[in-house]
């Protein structure tokens, strides 16, 4: 009888640190309460730089709101993290006239900002891909509200 419940207090020892090491890499993925800056975008392999005096953020909020400027305008709107995936709803945005760098950063960001992302955050980079895959935001600068 005590080899059965050693045996079985091992097993359940050895799954709390199994789950507590998955929880532990999901803890990253946590956006909520963070504010990004953005350093590039566009293909993954051919990145732009973010245009030159242009203040950027990302701020995803604590409530499920995400807001910023990534160029030009302001926009806010939705988002959540669903199965691993972060899904925009609809952004609403400012609709001003600005420079063509920003114009041309700004439209980019939109389009990867759309529907049902990948993203990956490792130290203070984030990194967001559109729905397909082929172009990405590139941020930095995390800051915890």
């Amino acid at each position: 009888m005590k080899k059965i419940t050693l045996t079985i207090f091992t097993i359940l020892v050895a799954s709390g640190w199994v789950l507590s090491a998955c929880s532990s890499q999901s803890t990253p993925a946590k956006l909520a309460g963070t504010s990004w800056t953005l350093v590039s975008y566009g293909p993954e392999g051919n990145q732009v730089p973010a245009a030159l005096g242009t203040e950027t953020n990302l701020v995803f909020g604590m409530d499920g709101q995400v807001s910023g400027s990534l160029g030009c305008n302001s926009f806010s709107g939705d988002y959540k993290i669903k199965d691993g995936k972060l899904v925009f709803g609809l952004l609403a945005s400012t609709l001003m006239a600005c420079p063509e760098p920003q114009m041309k950063q700004e439209g980019a960001a939109f389009l990867v900002l759309t529907g049902t992302v990948r993203f990956n955050i490792e130290e203070d980079t984030l990194t967001i891909y559109d729905a397909n895959g082929a172009n990405t935001l590139t941020l930095s600068g995390v800051i915890n509200n």
